[in-house]
């Protein structure tokens, strides 16, 4: 789960042009990794057993995602202690969070389907490529009742089409927002979440050659260009746009 600027934040560009200024902004859960957690949720209670946990990589403040979720009904967490995390590509965090939760041998791992703030969507097949487990993407629905040694879930494809498939377990879903109807962390579970495991881990993130990174961050220019085509000959002016659609803007 992720920490992420708060929706109705007011973002500007830093000093830097790296990165936004987070000096003054406030933060939140990441909207898809709410609804992974719910699903997990989910999962434990229609089967009555099992444990739900949760992995966060980023800064201290992220700790506030990790007590929210505990809050909400997790068993216990794993917080990867990293800072400047947007400065780290999909691979590097996949790679960091593959290490701390490994050992777990997790029948199932949720991810949301992408961060709201660099929406890259590729952590969670990483991830899974890394764990060397199945995964599936765009889950909008989960059939709880099908769980054994797989389980059947809907996936999200294009133009309005799904899929049902089934996955051997162990497997990773990136689940999609909307999915359910999040819960709210009780007066109960937020008391009971200050008894709750966190465990907190140094990244092992190695300095990858060729790793992506951020080179500037900008707000685009709002230009407005007007050009007028066949001199006042509509005939001539349509053969122009035509020609304008077919090299410059490469839709014809």
């Amino acid at each position: 789960m992720k920490q992420v600027a708060n929706k109705d934040a007011v973002l500007r560009v830093a000093a830097d042009e790296k990165w936004i200024d987070d000096s003054t902004i406030s933060y939140q859960t990441n909207e898809s990794d709410g609804y992974a957690l719910e699903e997990a949720l989910r999962m434990k209670e229609s089967k009555g057993d099992g444990e739900v946990i949760v992995c966060t990589l980023g800064a201290q403040s992220a700790k506030t995602v990790i007590k929210d979720a505990l809050a909400r009904g997790a068993d216990r967490a794993i917080h990867i202690i990293a800072d400047n995390v947007n400065q780290l590509s999909p691979y590097q965090i996949a790679s960091a969070i593959a290490d701390a939760i490994r050992e777990e041998n997790a029948d199932l791992v949720f991810t949301g389907l992408q961060s709201d703030d660099a929406s890259y969507g590729q952590t969670g097949v990483i991830l899974a490529e890394l764990l060397d487990i199945p995964h599936a993407t765009i889950v909008i629905e989960v059939d709880r009742e099908s769980l054994s040694d797989s389980l059947r879930v809907k996936r999200e494809l294009e133009s309005g089409w799904y899929q049902w498939f089934k996955y051997q377990l162990p497997a990773l879903l990136t689940i999609q927002s909307g999915i359910s109807q999040i819960r709210y962390a009780s007066l109960k579970g937020i008391m009971a979440a200050k008894k709750k495991e966190i465990k907190d881990v140094a990244p092992s993130i190695e300095s990858l050659a060729g790793a992506q990174k951020i080179d500037k961050v900008y707000l685009p220019l709002k230009l407005k260009q007007t050009q007028m085509l066949g001199g006042g000959d509509a005939r001539k002016g349509a053969v122009e746009l035509v020609e304008k659609l077919k090299t410059e803007v490469r839709v014809l």
